[in-house]
């Protein structure tokens, strides 16, 4: 009769396992179990540490973006303590444009455009309405003014631009 826990090498082999060979094979299961547990904690180890990093790049992504405003920044604070003592208009205003494009240029290497708005056709993905002016100098519903820019980070609108759309007289 023959064993039904017997696996097929078992019934056609002509002489039974020797105690050795069960030892061997049974030592060589509990490898593999041990070997599989330490893969299964490594596995969980390496998903808990890309989650903390993920989590710090996150937090932390902004960073190349605000160093290179905080010149802009102290650039403005430096104009306002001038103006302060100066009380001179004209050199306060090229001061801020100064800032102004050196903010503009910090938001482009990162990657931030403006939007172009005067004289184009009203796209309400790109523009925000807020207002109408009839206008004979322009067909209807062409952006006559911005009155605040928007900005498109790799093909995202972060803000839309505020306009003003011309309408027919």
């Amino acid at each position: 009769m023959t064993d039904p826990a017997a696996t097929p090498d078992e019934t056609t082999s002509s002489s039974a396992a020797t105690p050795d060979e069960w030892q061997s094979a049974l030592a060589e299961r509990d490898d593999f179990k041990e070997k599989w547990a330490r893969a299964q904690a490594d596995l969980q180890n390496y998903r808990k540490r890309m989650q903390r990093e993920m989590e710090e790049d996150r937090k932390f992504a902004v960073v190349p973006l605000l160093k290179a405003m905080l010149p802009g920044l102290d650039n403005l604070q430096r104009a306002l303590q001038a103006a302060s003592v100066s009380k001179n208009v004209d050199e306060l205003v090229t001061g801020v444009e100064m800032v102004v494009k050196q903010l503009e240029a910090a938001f482009i290497a990162a990657g931030v455009q403006p939007i172009a708005a005067e004289g184009q056709p009203f796209d309400p993905n790109l523009h925000e309405a807020i207002s109408q002016m009839p206008s004979a100098d322009v067909p209807p519903m062409t952006v006559l003014h911005d009155v605040e820019r928007g900005y498109v980070l790799n093909d995202r609108v972060i803000r839309p631009t505020k306009v003003i759309v011309s309408k027919s007289e």
